[in-house]
C-alpha cells in the first residue's frame, strides 16, 4: 500500500514554513513517506463569489451556528482540493498535516504501524490531540497507541490518514458546506463514516508556540461570548443525541451504499 504525505502550509503564515518542512521531513524518515507540502487556499483572498459558491445553508441536522471565518472556509477548500488531488494519483491513501503540527517520534512510529494496518477498512483515521471521550469501539493497539472509534468522533484535523475511496465520497457529501472540516468530518450521521481516532498519536498542536492561529479571530465583546457559548452548548448536545442515533457502523468503515 502506497500513501503520499500532504502538509498543508499557508504560504503568507512564513513563520510556519520552517516547521512545515520540517514536519515532511519527519514522515519521511519516521513512516517512509513521501511527500509535498501543498500550498493552503488563503480565505482572505477569495472574492465574495467565490466565497459564496463554497457555502450551502444548513446542509443537515443540526444547523451550525455561527457564521464560517474566511480562514475555516480556506482550511475545508484546502482538504477538499487534496481529496481531489488524491483520485488523479495511484497512491491508496493519504497522510494530512496541518502546519501547526509537531511530531513525537516513537509515538508517531507506533500510531503510523496502527493507521497502515487499517486505513483500507477504516477509510478516515484522525491522529489526534487529545484523548477521545465517551464510548468507543477498540479496533487494535500497538504499545499505548490505542485505535478506536468512539461514539462521539472527535474534532482537528491537525493530522490525518485518508484513503482514496474515502476521500471521494467526503468530496462528493461537500460540494457546498456550512461548516468547519472537522465538524463536517465528526457528522457521520450525515456521511455515513464514524471516523477513527488513534491516541496517543505523536502529533500535537503547536500554533501558539509558532504565530497562533491563522483561523481564529480575537477578543470577543463579553455578551457576544456568552451567546456563542450557549450556542456552542446546544449545538454540542445536538451532535451528541445525534452520535447516538446515528447509522454509520459503530466499528468504522463506510456505511453500506453511502
Amino acid at each position: 500500500m502506497t500513501i503520499h504525505v500532504f502538509v498543508l502550509h499557508l504560504v503568507r503564515a512564513t513563520a510556519r514554513r520552517e516547521n512545515a518542512q520540517g514536519l515532511l521531513q519527519d514522515a519521511k524518515d519516521i513512516g517512509g513517506f513521501d511527500g509535498e507540502i501543498w500550498p493552503a487556499v488563503d480565505g482572505s483572498a477569495l472574492s465574495d463569489t467565490d466565497l459564496e459558491g463554497a457555502l450551502g445553508v444548513e446542509r443537515f441536522e443540526p444547523s451550525y451556528p455561527f457564521t464560517l471565518k474566511t480562514g475555516e472556509i480556506g482550511c475545508f477548500l484546502s482538504h477538499r482540493q487534496i481529496w481531489a488531488e488524491m483520485q488523479t494519483r495511484d497512491e491508496d491513501a493519504a497522510l494530512i498535516i496541518e502546519d501547526d503540527a509537531d511530531i513525537d517520534a516513537a509515538s508517531f512510529s507506533k500510531a503510523v504501524d496502527l493507521a497502515k494496518q487499517h486505513i483500507q477498512t477504516l477509510g478516515y483515521i484522525q491522529f489526534q490531540t487529545r484523548p477521545p471521550k465517551g464510548h468507543a469501539h477498540l479496533i487494535d493497539t500497538v504499545g499505548e497507541a490505542r485505535l478506536v472509534v468512539p461514539r462521539q468522533a472527535g474534532l482537528r484535523t491537525t493530522a490525518q490518514m485518508v484513503s482514496k475511496a474515502t476521500a471521494r465520497h467526503l468530496l462528493d457529501r461537500s460540494v457546498a458546506f456550512d461548516r468547519p472540516v472537522d465538524t463536517f468530518v465528526q457528522s457521520h450521521w450525515h456521511t455515513g463514516l464514524r471516523p477513527a481516532i488513534i491516541y496517543p498519536s505523536g502529533i500535537q498542536d503547536i500554533a501558539d508556540r509558532l504565530d497562533g492561529s491563522t483561523i481564529q479571530s480575537g477578543k470577543k465583546p463579553l455578551m457576544e461570548k456568552l451567546g456563542r457559548e450557549l450556542s456552542r452548548k446546544r449545538y454540542r448536545s445536538a451532535v451528541a443525541r445525534l452520535s447516538r442515533q446515528s447509522m454509520a457502523p459503530s466499528e468504522g468503515g463506510l456505511k453500506d451504499g453511502a
